[in-house]
């Protein structure tokens, strides 16, 4: 253990961090509901509006490469990853979720920087627009807590 364990009020203490959300655009009326309810959540949390970078992509195929510009730039504690994938009737589902959700897992580790994944993996609309709202303010939370057991680590 590395000195005494945060209180919890702590581990979410967003006040000095600087966190940065890549969305994608794709379902966009879902990933648009996720970056709000994140964004809301940060503040409440203490994120300062000016500490928030919200970059916007196609979809959840390019949402890594973004993170990875942000990464490289070293100005954030955390990264937050917004997309919504839905299952349609091919094998592109499988393909979209797994190569985006493996990408953004490299990133993390490859830069040690915690990024919460919010990219949402569903069988149907209604499935995403039933987590949208909950799922923005938990990646909201992961990326504070995560943020500052990072900075507790180093």
């Amino acid at each position: 253990m590395f000195g005494a364990e945060k209180g919890s009020a702590d581990k979410l203490d967003g006040k000095k961090l600087s966190i940065g959300m890549v969305q994608a655009r794709y379902n966009e009326s879902v990933t648009d509901a996720l970056a709000a309810a994140c964004r809301q959540e940060l503040v409440a949390l203490g994120v300062e509006e000016e500490n928030i970078t919200h970059v916007r992509v196609p979809g959840a195929l390019e949402v890594p490469c973004a993170l990875q510009a942000l990464a490289e730039s070293e100005n954030y504690d955390a990264l937050v990853a917004l997309g919504c994938i839905i299952r349609g009737e091919t094998y592109h589902f499988e393909l979209v979720a797994n190569e985006s959700g493996a990408a953004v897992t490299r990133l993390a580790l490859d830069y040690q920087l915690p990024i919460a994944n919010a990219i949402l993996t569903t069988e149907t609309l209604a499935q995403a627009q039933a987590r949208q709202h909950e799922k923005g303010r938990d990646a909201a939370r992961v990326a504070v807590e995560m943020a500052n057991l990072m900075n507790q680590l180093s």
